[in-house]
C-alpha cells in the first residue's frame, strides 16, 4: 500500500529482505554486476513501487557530481527503427535512474555538432549517438570533453560503437529474393537507398554485391541507387529507373524503411500485374508489410539488443574502439513465398 511518509531505501531493504546495497543497485541499474537475480530486482522494484519510492536526482547529483541525465542524438524521430532505438533507449535510462534527453540531428554535420555541444553543455553524464554522419568528430568533442559516450548504427574509430551485421543481412535478403526469381536478368537486380558514404548503406551494397557474385552476377553502377533515406528522393529515384528501362527491376533491394515507403508510393500508381511481376525486398521492418498482398522479406535491425550492449559500454566504462556487430532477424512474408 502506498504512503504519504518519505520512504528511504532502507524502508524497501527491510521489506525486501536485502541489504541497503542491494537496493541501490536494483533501482540504479547496477545490479547485473554484482549478479544479483533479476527475480529479486524486480521484488525490489515492486515493493519501491508500491512505497512511492523515487530518487531525488538533485540530491544524488550533488552527492555524485553527476546531473542523472543521459542524452541521445538520432538522425530522426519519424522512422521505425530510430524510434524503436528512442524507446529503448529511454526504459533502459529510466531502469538506472537517469532522465533520458533525445535529440534529431537529421544525418547533417552541423546539427550533430551543435546537439552535442547543447548535450555537453547541459552536463549528461554520457551519450549514445546513433546513426550520425560524422562520427568521429562528435566523439573528439566528447573526448575533449571528457563525456563517456558510445555509438549505435554507425561505428567510429575513436569510441565503443553497435551496430547490425549490415554485409551479412543485405546479402541474405538479396539471396530470399534471387532464390524466389532464379531466372532473374542479371540487369534486373537493383538496390535503391541509402547513402553509399555511410558505413551501414556501404556494407550492405557490399552485401548485395556479395549475393550476385555467388550467382556469377555484377551490378553495374546503375543498378546500385543510393538516393539518400529520403521518402521523397526514393520514390523519384524509381520512377527515373523506371522510365529509363521502360519497365520496374525484376528484382528491387530497398534500403531503409523511409525509403519503402516512397517506393511504395510511387508502385500504387502503377498497374497490379507490373507490380506483381517484381521481386521487392526491404532492409528495415515495418509490421505493416506483412498486410501487403504483395509479399516481401524484411530484414529487421534488433534495437532493443543493440541499445542494451551500447549500455553494457558505458556501464563497464569502456573506452577502447571496437565494434560489437548485431545480427539482423530476416523477416519473411506468412505467405507468397516458397520457403
Amino acid at each position: 500500500m502506498a504512503t504519504n511518509t518519505k520512504q528511504t531505501i532502507y524502508d524497501i531493504a527491510e521489506k525486501a529482505g536485502v541489504s541497503a546495497s542491494t537496493v541501490g543497485s536494483a533501482l540504479n541499474g547496477t545490479w547485473k554486476s554484482r549478479r544479483i537475480s533479476e527475480a529479486t530486482v524486480e521484488r525490489i522494484q515492486e515493493i519501491a513501487k508500491k512505497l512511492n519510492y523515487s530518487v531525488n536526482l538533485q540530491a544524488r547529483a550533488l552527492r555524485n557530481a553527476k546531473s542523472g541525465l543521459v542524452g541521445m542524438v538520432l538522425p530522426q524521430h519519424d522512422n521505425r527503427f530510430f524510434s524503436s532505438v528512442g524507446q529503448c533507449f529511454s526504459n533502459e535510462t529510466r531502469g538506472r535512474e537517469a532522465l533520458p534527453v533525445i535529440v534529431s540531428a537529421r544525418r547533417e554535420r552541423d546539427q550533430e555538432l551543435d546537439a552535442v555541444r547543447g548535450l555537453i553543455d547541459a552536463s549528461v553524464d554520457a551519450l549514445m549517438l546513433v546513426g550520425t554522419s560524422h562520427p568521429n568528430d562528435l566523439s573528439d568533442l566528447c573526448l575533449r570533453a571528457n563525456i563517456p559516450h558510445v555509438f549505435v548504427d554507425q561505428p567510429c574509430d575513436y569510441a565503443p560503437s553497435v551496430v547490425s551485421e549490415n554485409r551479412a543481412g543485405a546479402k541474405a535478403l538479396t539471396k530470399v529474393l534471387l532464390k524466389e526469381y532464379p531466372d532473374v536478368d542479371p540487369s534486373s537486380i537493383y538496390f535503391l537507398g541509402g547513402d553509399a558514404g555511410l558505413p551501414a548503406t556501404g556494407q550492405r551494397i557490399v552485401g548485395f554485391k556479395d549475393a550476385l557474385s555467388e550467382k556469377g552476377f555484377e551490378a553495374t553502377d546503375a543498378q546500385i541507387v543510393a538516393c539518400g533515406y529520403q521518402r521523397r528522393a526514393a520514390m523519384d529515384a524509381l520512377q527515373r529507373v523506371y522510365e529509363d528501362r521502360g519497365s520496374l527491376p525484376l528484382v528491387l533491394v530497398i534500403n531503409s524503411i523511409g525509403c519503402f515507403e516512397g517506393v511504395l508510393e510511387f508502385l500504387v500508381q502503377l498497374p497490379s500485374k507490373v507490380v506483381d511481376a517484381c521481386g521487392i525486398g526491404a532492409f528495415d521492418y515495418d509490421p505493416f508489410g506483412g498486410l501487403l498482398r504483395h509479399p516481401v522479406p524484411m530484414m529487421r535491425q534488433r534495437a532493443e539488443e543493440m541499445v542494451k550492449r551500447a549500455y553494457e559500454h558505458l556501464d563497464n566504462k569502456d573506452t577502447r574502439p571496437q565494434i560489437t556487430y548485431i545480427q539482423p532477424e530476416l523477416i519473411l512474408p506468412k505467405y507468397g513465398y516458397r520457403f
